[in-house]
């Protein structure tokens, strides 16, 4: 137990310390990830945005909130407790502007990095945000049909999201059954999952 608690410490240095992009990148890398080993929940994006970027803080921007107050229907101090999520991203960084949107991250970043985490974390469920990183996991999968079934992924129950970004109107407006239906069984699952102890209590060497 302690011996992979180390691992995952220095494996959160490492990401942190981690410039593989530095030359491609018109701003300083700022890898942005949070959460602890034990989280009850992991959840994965896309890449950090230019707000997040600047904070330093996962989701600290229009999608967060939605993703928190109207989707989850969780204070944020729930959000980010580290021991309720663990918060990470296919890239760890903001990747800079395109011509539309934001660019995708580089596919360096998740080769190095998402499979160690995917292996260290001891969460309990899995929630895959964006279709972007939903194929990369489940690549012979449609993206609705991931959405609206129950996945698993390392052994272990996984919801798939669209995005939750204002700007996700189409995809929203053409599935409507998401938020009348699939939401508030998904939501359920998240309040279940975050409902019990953490595993970090009694005896745990956790820090």
């Amino acid at each position: 137990m302690e011996q992979k608690q180390d691992a995952f410490e220095q494996l959160k240095m490492e990401i942190c310390a981690c410039r593989l992009c530095a030359d491609t990148f018109d701003h300083e890398p700022r890898p942005v990830f949070r959460g602890k080993q034990k989280a009850r929940i992991m959840q994965i994006s896309q890449a950090p945005s230019i707000h997040v970027h600047n904070s330093g803080l996962p989701f600290d921007d229009a999608s967060g909130k939605k993703l928190r107050r109207e989707w989850y229907q969780i204070e944020d101090a729930q959000f980010y407790d580290e021991y309720s999520f663990y918060i990470t991203s296919m890239g760890h960084c903001y990747p800079g502007k395109g011509a539309q949107g934001d660019k995708k991250p580089p596919r360096i970043c998740a080769r190095t990095w998402l499979k160690r985490e995917l292996e260290a974390v001891d969460n309990e469920l899995y929630i895959i945000i964006g279709a972007m990183v939903a194929r990369e996991l489940f690549p012979n999968c449609s993206f609705e049909e991931l959405v609206f079934r129950d996945q698993r992924l390392y052994g272990k129950p996984a919801l798939i999201l669209p995005h939750p970004s204002p700007l996700n109107v189409r995809w929203m407006k053409e599935h409507p059954q998401f938020e009348t239906i699939r939401l508030p069984y998904i939501r359920s699952l998240v309040h279940a999952a975050l409902a019990q102890e953490h595993k970090s209590c009694k005896g745990s060497t956790d820090l």
